[in-house]
C-alpha cells in the first residue's frame, strides 16, 4: 500500500464519522421541530394493559383511543365535561327500536332521573313499545334466524331478536284507548301535553302492579321532562287515537304546539343566559325536529339567534347516501341549527345506539354528579310567552 493510499484510508473513518454526527444533529433538528408541530400535541397513544378490574369509565379513558372508539371518548367527555354544565339544557332524540331492547330501563330512564336529560323527541313507535313495560308486559330474546312463519302461526312477535306475544300489541292498544277517552284527552293538545297525560296512567299502573318504575313515559311524568314526537300518526299510539276519532273522540295533537314549544324550550335556554345541547340516538324525523327548532326561531319567526352550541350524535348512517338527514354538524351550520363558532364542540360517533347508549350512561354518571331537574314540562306556558313576545318584536 502507498504512503498516499495508506493516509486516505486513515482519513476516511473520521470523514465518515463527521458526516454521520452532522446527520444526527440534522435529525435531531428535525426531530425536535416536528415535536413543536401543533398536529403532535395530541396525548401519546400509550394505554395501560386491561386487566379486567376496570370500570366503564376508566376502559373508554385509558384504551378508546382511536377510530370510532375514540370518537366514542370524545362523545362521553364531551357530554360530561360540557353538556352537562348546570346552564345547559340538554335535548335528546329517539330512533330506532331502542326501548324494545330494554335501553329505556337501563339508560334513559337514569338519565332521566340524573337530571341528565331535559326534554325528548322520539318516534311513537319507542314510546308504545316502552309502555308494554309500564303495563307488566314480557318481552324476550330471541334468535333472529328462527322462522317467521312459525313464530306467526305461534303468535309470537319479533323485533329482530326481540320476541313478544301477539297479545303484547293487543293489550297496550286497549290500555291506550281506555284512558284516550278520558275527559282531559278531549281537546287539541302538543304530543308533550298528550304523553304526559299518558305518562301519568302508566305510572298509576306500574304502582298498582307493584313493579317499580319501568316506564320512560312514567319517568318523563314524574321529572317534569317534556317528551314530544315528530310523527303522531307514525306509531301504534297514533293509530289508536286516529281509530278513536271514528267514533267522536276529539283528542287531537296539534303539530302546531309541538313546533313552536320545541322552539321555546330552545330560546328560553338561550334567553336564561344558558346554552342549548342536543343528544341524538340515530337520525330521521326526530333528529330533524330537534335541529329545526333553531331555523324556526331565526329563519321563520325572525328572532336574533346563533344555533345549538352542543351536537352529539350516535349513529350508523352515512351523509353521502342522505342517511344523516343531509345534516352532519358542519352541514348544519348552514342551515343556522348549530353555533358555528361551537363546531369544536360537535361529536358525531359512528356506532350502534344500542351500544354507545349504556356506555354514555355508565361513562356519565361515573364521571358527574346528578344535575337539579329542569322540570321544562311545567315552564311551557312561560317559555312559549317569551317565544310571543321576541316573535312580535316585544324583546325577552
Amino acid at each position: 500500500m502507498s504512503t498516499h493510499d495508506h493516509k486516505a484510508s486513515a482519513a476516511g473513518p473520521k470523514a465518515e464519522q463527521k458526516r454521520a454526527a452532522e446527520d444526527r444533529e440534522r435529525a435531531g433538528v428535525q426531530h425536535a421541530a416536528r415535536e413543536k408541530s401543533r398536529y403532535l400535541r395530541g396525548d401519546r397513544i400509550e394505554p395501560t394493559p386491561i386487566q379486567g378490574s376496570e370500570t366503564a369509565a376508566d376502559l373508554i379513558d385509558n384504551a378508546f383511543l382511536a377510530y370510532n372508539a375514540a370518537r366514542l371518548r370524545e362523545a362521553c367527555q364531551l357530554f360530561t365535561k360540557k353538556m352537562l354544565e348546570p346552564d345547559v339544557t340538554v335535548g335528546m332524540t329517539l330512533t330506532g327500536a331502542l326501548t324494545p331492547a330494554g335501553l329505556g330501563m337501563a339508560a334513559i330512564i337514569p338519565l332521566i332521573e340524573s337530571g341528565f336529560v331535559d326534554w325528548i323527541i322520539s318516534t311513537g313507535a319507542n314510546l308504545y313499545h316502552d309502555t308494554h313495560f309500564g303495563l307488566g308486559l314480557a318481552m324476550h330474546r330471541g334468535n333472529a334466524q328462527e322462522s317467521d312463519v312459525v313464530l306467526r302461526e305461534e303468535g309470537v312477535v319479533r323485533i329482530y331478536d326481540i320476541f313478544f306475544d301477539y297479545d303484547v300489541l293487543l293489550s297496550t292498544d286497549a290500555f291506550f284507548r281506555k284512558i284516550i277517552q278520558g275527559p282531559e284527552f278531549q281537546r287539541a293538545m302538543s304530543s308533550a301535553e298528550f304523553h304526559h297525560l299518558c305518562g301519568k296512567y302508566v305510572r298509576e299502573r306500574e304502582k298498582a302492579l307493584g313493579i317499580g318504575q319501568k316506564s320512560l313515559l312514567s319517568a318523563a311524568y314524574n321529572a317534569g321532562v317534556p317528551i314530544y314526537t315528530s310523527s303522531p300518526g307514525d306509531s301504534s299510539i297514533g293509530m289508536n287515537v286516529a281509530a278513536l276519532a271514528l267514533e267522536g273522540n276529539k283528542c287531537t295533537i296539534d303539530p302546531n304546539l309541538d313546533v313552536n314549544e320545541t322552539a321555546s324550550i330552545v330560546l328560553g335556554a338561550k334567553r336564561g343566559g344558558g346554552k342549548s345541547a342536543v343528544l341524538i340516538c340515530g337520525g330521521g324525523s326526530p333528529k330533524n325536529f330537534m335541529l329545526q327548532t333553531e331555523p324556526q326561531i331565526q329563519e321563520v319567526l325572525g328572532i336574533d339567534e346563533k344555533g345549538h352550541d352542543f351536537f352529539l350524535q350516535i349513529t350508523d348512517a352515512r351523509p353521502d347516501t342522505g342517511g344523516l338527514s343531509g345534516a352532519t354538524p358542519a352541514e348544519a351550520v348552514s342551515w343556522g341549527k348549530i353555533d358555528p363558532d361551537r363546531l369544536p364542540d360537535a361529536v358525531v360517533c359512528y356506532l350502534d345506539s344500542t351500544v354507545a347508549l349504556p356506555l354514555l350512561t355508565s361513562y356519565a354518571h361515573a364521571r358527574h354528579a346528578k344535575r337539579p331537574l329542569k322540570r321544562l314540562y311545567d315552564k311551557r306556558i312561560d317559555m312559549m310567552d317569551l317565544l310571543r313576545r321576541e316573535f312580535k318584536g316585544e324583546g325577552g
